[in-house]
């Protein structure tokens, strides 16, 4: 029995309403989406890209309706009520400056998007915020490890959220891909009942509920936030060299809470022997050219090279030996955004197959994130959109199953909102 997709649709009694930034080609529409709730607005900007090939599939998929191809900085305000704003955006430095007369107070450095998304929050106070970032947000910048996280959660405190955090490895819970991403998950305190911040880290918290997990409670730290954001911005952390934020935690009335955690998961596990293709649907420049093995070979292979640093001082950076081929009995490695072209890479995944070897297609690509069948094929215009952005759009994208687990665990604590 081959892969079976699971489309998309929308719900027909949505439980909520979402606003997503940072779209992408609809990851958290997607998983929300089948957790019961409607997505009303959406934006998607890609600054560096003179083609918007992410907004084109999004508006080909969910049409046009609600969704806005602009700098987010344009964006004044969402025209839609929501309950949830979303998105998955790009890591910066969350650096802060003060306002030129000090009169207003903190303001946001220039073009760091984490300010224009906490504007947005400002002029709608939604219910939830629901974020999905690189895992190395905890522990950047390297001068000061953990300041931009530790930014995030005072500006959210500010606001009148309880914050929780999760590391996620989508293979650790059924996923056939290994993709580390932390999600970050506040909730208005009105929502709250006298939150206890232990409570919700260890049992009560959307993501506790979401991503069972085994814990240590002799392991847990406490952060002093109470500092004012333009201190936190020049002195957190300025003594060491490790972030103090481990892959749990939450954030509660200038204080955060933060332990180590393990998945627990019982459920079926994926591979990535699972969303393959049938091979007669490999197009022939996917299977590698035999000459090549030995290139190929070569970048997969563990190596050592002598550096020198900006400041002179020389050093070695170590790489090492990753698997050729990849194997399809296990998860995926994590798909990155130079995985498209034929050319030999060591990050590229290679499987093996019965004409040889080859790289995994499109399809197999989306699947990986957990995307229906062929959904970055076409764009707004129902033109073919090339293989090459398809796989830079999946290494930039979410997996869905994972979203649709934090749904889920909202939608149940709306509907009992809204049956008393």
């Amino acid at each position: 029995m081959g892969y079976v997709d699971k489309k998309y649709s929308e719900p027909r009694t949505p439980i909520g309403s979402v606003a997503e930034l940072f779209a992408g080609v609809g990851g958290f529409r997607i998983g929300l989406s089948r957790a019961g709730f409607k997505t009303v607005f959406s934006n998607q900007w890609e600054p560096s890209s003179r083609r918007q090939y992410a907004s084109d599939v999004y508006v080909h998929n969910f049409g046009a309706e609600g969704h806005s191809n602009i700098d987010i900085a344009s964006v004044e305000r969402i025209p839609e009520d929501f309950d949830i704003l979303v998105g998955g955006f790009p890591c910066q430095d969350y650096s802060v400056a003060k306002s030129a007369g000090k009169a207003s107070g903190i303001v946001g450095r220039k073009g760091v998007l984490w300010w224009e998304i906490l504007r947005l929050i400002k002029e709608h106070s939604p219910k939830y915020i629901f974020l999905e970032n690189v895992d190395r947000l905890l522990k950047s910048p390297a001068t000061q490890r953990g300041r931009d996280f530790a930014i995030m959660l005072k500006s959210l405190g500010n606001e009148g959220y309880v914050v929780e955090w999760r590391v996620i490895n989508s293979a650790e819970y059924g996923c056939p891909q290994r993709r580390i991403r932390v999600f970050i998950l506040a909730t208005k305190l009105e929502e709250l009942s006298s939150p206890n911040s232990k409570e919700v880290l260890l049992k009560t918290g959307v993501l506790s509920r979401a991503f069972p997990f085994y814990s240590s409670t002799a392991l847990m730290e406490t952060i002093d936030l109470s500092d004012e954001l333009d201190i936190i911005s020049d002195s957190f952390n300025n003594t060491t060299q490790r972030s103090p934020f481990k892959n749990a935690g939450v954030y509660y009335d200038n204080r955060a809470i933060t332990t180590k955690v393990d998945a627990k998961f019982r459920g079926k596990k994926s591979v990535l022997g699972d969303v393959l293709v049938n091979e007669n649907e490999v197009p022939n420049e996917y299977w590698l050219d035999k000459k090549s093995h030995i290139k190929w070979k070569t970048l997969k292979n563990a190596k050592k090279d002598l550096r020198v640093h900006k400041s002179g001082a020389e050093y070695y950076y170590s790489e090492g030996n990753m698997a050729f081929p990849d194997s399809i009995d296990s998860p995926s490695r994590t798909i990155l955004t130079a995985e498209g072209g034929s050319s030999p890479s060591r990050f590229k995944h290679v499987i093996k197959g019965s004409r040889g070897l080859r790289r995994l297609v499109p399809t197999e690509l989306e699947r990986l994130n957990g995307f229906p069948s062929n959904w970055t094929k076409k764009d707004c215009n129902g033109e073919i959109v090339p293989d090459t952005r398809r796989a830079f759009l999946m290494g930039n994208a979410l997996v869905i199953p994972l979203i649709e687990r934090v749904g889920r665990v909202l939608a149940q604590d709306i509907l009992k909102e809204k049956n008393g």
